[in-house]
């Protein structure tokens, strides 16, 4: 009898010792990303697969560096493409980060979830791969494709381990 009152005071010592808190593995990490398809691009030559931004678009791509400047980011990623990679330059500029580059066809692969993991991301891409991108991260086809004249649409996407939310806003015109 003596054995079994000194085990259960034991068990019930080892379990009161972490107090429900969670160890540091097993805590919830928020990984939040920002979406947004690339500022306008030169259309003058049709022909031309990868141009650069123009005159709005620089502005725009300034614009986006103002409206994160009050959020810490840890991250940016862009395609490999000329407009891409302009438009996440300000704000990747005004954080001192570097533009990492991803592949818009193996996009939230494992290795792209690990390397972001409990980050606040901001992810550049096109029309298409923008809104992928975030359906990639739901699970779910949830947005269709960007219009093609829409360049101010951000997709905010919160993920937990309950599982991922996100959010859909138009800045600018």
């Amino acid at each position: 009898m003596k054995i079994s009152v000194a085990a259960i005071l034991i068990t019930i010592f080892l379990f009161s010792c972490g107090n429900g808190k969670k160890s540091s593995n097993d805590q919830d990490q928020t990984t939040t990303y920002y979406f947004i398809r690339h500022s306008e691009k030169d259309r003058s030559d049709s022909d031309n697969r990868n141009p650069n931004l123009n005159e709005m678009g620089q502005q725009r791509a300034a614009s986006w560096a103002t409206y994160f400047d009050s959020i810490d980011l840890d991250m940016v990623y862009a395609t490999d493409y000329n407009r891409t990679q302009q438009t996440a330059a300000p704000t990747a500029d005004s954080k001192d980060l570097a533009i990492m580059s991803y592949d818009p066809s193996a996009m939230y692969d494992e290795g792209f979830k690990a390397a972001t993991q409990g980050k606040t991301v901001l992810v550049v891409g096109h029309s298409n791969t923008t809104p992928a991108f975030v359906n990639a991260v739901l699970g779910e086809r949830t947005y269709e494709d960007i219009d093609d004249n829409e360049n101010g649409m951000l997709y905010i996407v919160k993920v937990t381990n309950e599982g991922a939310t996100a959010t859909e806003k138009k800045i600018g015109n």
